[in-house]
């Protein structure tokens, strides 16, 4: 998904320091963080990835709204930061610790692995294009790895066909494009992107099947907007009352739960066309 909760926002730069290798860079801070979650409790009581998923969003409630973090660093290294998240960064850490919870691991160097198969095609970090910037590039790559299923065609998904060309047709928005070769890699992505059909649910239909819809399923916007797949994602959670909530790092600035149910969060959202839903699986180191 480019990376794209906030577009139109201005790239932040972090103060990061070095640490470890070459490899990675993060601060003490983020290590921090990273053992505050990693820690298992009564928080959690069935042990379903799902559950965990959403017990971990819930460590990171209040965390900053922070766009652009990934892009911080050239050449392209794996970047930790949990002490502000966009909405994509969310899904991938909460993800990565949701698993290793599972497994009862609580290494950082395995939290570091993981993150990074995550994040990059074929698990493999190799350059900028190697990076899944597109969110439905990202969901397919996991799927193939095991981490995570797309279902929305099961729950009446209907296919849509669209070129995908936002970062190709835009490259000035982002720093690393001003190298040619990077620039036709990512176009030779998108055309691979383009040519393949992407299942969306249009969100009248939502609060039709959201009771097929789980805890810890993640949520990706569809849009409209030319170009571009998927402009925002989060996970979803259901209230006591029975109704499908929408967690994730907001915009308006912060990490935090939609107050409006799904169905209604997205009728407010601006070109939204619908969702894509993704079921995580169990991720094996």
């Amino acid at each position: 998904m480019l990376r794209i909760c906030a577009l139109f926002l201005c790239f932040l730069g972090f103060g990061y320091v070095q640490a470890q290798s070459e490899r990675v860079l993060f601060l003490p801070e983020d290590q921090v963080i990273f053992n505050r979650l990693i820690q298992t409790g009564a928080d959690v009581e069935s042990g379903q990835i799902g559950e965990l998923i959403v017990a971990t969003g819930h460590k990171l409630l209040n965390t900053p709204y922070v766009a652009g973090t990934l892009e911080a660093h050239t050449p392209e290294i794996l970047i930790v930061n949990l002490r502000g998240l966009d909405c994509t960064t969310f899904v991938e850490n909460v993800l990565v610790v949701s698993g290793m919870r599972q497994d009862g691991q609580k290494e950082w160097d395995t939290y570091l692995r993981q993150l990074e198969r995550l994040r990059y095609r074929d698990g493999i970090r190799d350059g900028y294009p190697s990076r899944l910037h597109y969110f439905t590039d990202w969901i397919r790559d996991n799927a193939k790895k095991g981490l995570v299923e797309d279902i929305t065609q099961s729950l009446g998904g209907l296919p849509l066909e669209k070129r995908i060309d936002f970062m190709g047709t835009h490259p000035d928005l982002y720093p690393a494009l001003s190298s040619e070769a990077y620039l036709k890699a990512v176009q030779k992505v998108e055309e691979e992107l383009s040519d393949r059909v992407t299942y969306i649910l249009p969100k009248e239909d939502v609060s039709k099947v959201e009771n097929q819809i789980e805890n810890g399923d993640i949520i990706a916007l569809a849009t409209s907007i030319e170009g571009l797949d998927v402009t925002h994602t989060g996970f979803a959670y259901r209230k006591k009352n029975g109704r499908l909530h929408l967690l994730h790092a907001s915009t308006r600035g912060s990490v935090e739960i939609s107050k409006a149910p799904l169905a209604e969060y997205l009728q407010g959202m601006k070109g939204n066309t619908g969702i894509i839903v993704v079921r995580p699986m169990q991720p094996k180191d």
